[in-house]
């Protein structure tokens, strides 16, 4: 693995870092009070795999990886850092104790983000067998 691919790495992870935080926050101003926290949860499981979606469209081709388990290897290190992330945004900057910051994984809490991390383990994969598929048909 080269330098390169670690930096190219890091930025993924920080921009699905930056723009998951902001969407976290449009759903808390818009969403929550419109249509209430069980549905605005539901609803952002959707948009937020949206977002990390394209911005994988956008940046993990030039990763540079070639094969299924350097692309499920690449999901299983942002799913990593997008967890460690929430937890880490829920105890330093939000102050919620260890154990509330664990309940954003639990879905019995009305809490979706475990499905958003298995979704974001599988996209960079998804990706490239998408992009493969097209440079096939075109």
């Amino acid at each position: 693995m080269t330098m390169e691919t670690i930096l190219r790495t890091l930025a993924l992870c920080l921009a699905l870092a930056g723009a998951e935080t902001l969407h976290g926050i449009a759903r808390t101003v818009f969403l929550v009070p419109r249509i209430g926290k069980t549905r605005a949860l539901k609803l952002s499981i959707l948009s937020g795999t949206a977002i990390a979606f394209a911005l994988c469209w956008i940046l993990v081709p030039g990763i540079g990886l070639s094969t299924l388990s350097g692309h499920l290897a690449l999901g299983f290190v942002l799913a990593a850092f997008m967890a460690g992330f929430d937890l880490a945004l829920g105890m330093l900057l939000l102050k919620r104790p260890f154990r509330k910051a664990l309940d954003d994984f639990n879905p019995a809490t009305g809490n979706l983000l475990v499905f958003g991390l298995a979704a974001l383990f599988i996209i960079p994969a998804f990706v490239a067998g998408l992009r493969g598929l097209m440079q096939l048909l075109l």
